[in-house]
């Protein structure tokens, strides 16, 4: 997913309604993945909020774009959070279900 999110961030200034509304999905997806990593490597792992940060970077143009994204990914985080209380098998599979969604969203917004 970091190629595909690289290159995505490559295309900042021309982006449709649709994909930035792909843009917000994908940052919720960001916020689970988030969490399932800390929640297997620990809380001083910041892997995905460091992509969010670049994400934002690039994408967030305007404050209330940029205050949508960041809210969409906590409340992302706080749902995977929610849902796997404990590293597992089944959070482990999550994470992966997770990359492959942000590969497709990415893709979708423009990464190709």
């Amino acid at each position: 997913m970091l190629s595909i999110l690289a290159a995505t961030a490559a295309h900042a200034a021309d982006r449709t309604p649709a994909q930035r509304e792909t843009l917000v999905s994908l940052a919720y997806v960001m916020g689970q993945s988030h969490a399932l990593r800390q929640l297997c490597e620990g809380p001083q792992d910041q892997f995905w909020r460091s992509w969010m940060g670049r994400l934002l970077e690039s994408e967030a143009q305007d404050d209330a774009f940029d205050r949508r994204m960041r809210e969409t990914f906590n409340t992302g985080y706080a749902a995977a959070q929610a849902r796997f209380p404990q590293c597992s098998a089944g959070s482990r599979a999550e994470a992966g279900r997770l990359a492959r969604r942000g590969r497709a969203l990415s893709r979708a917004a423009g990464g190709d």
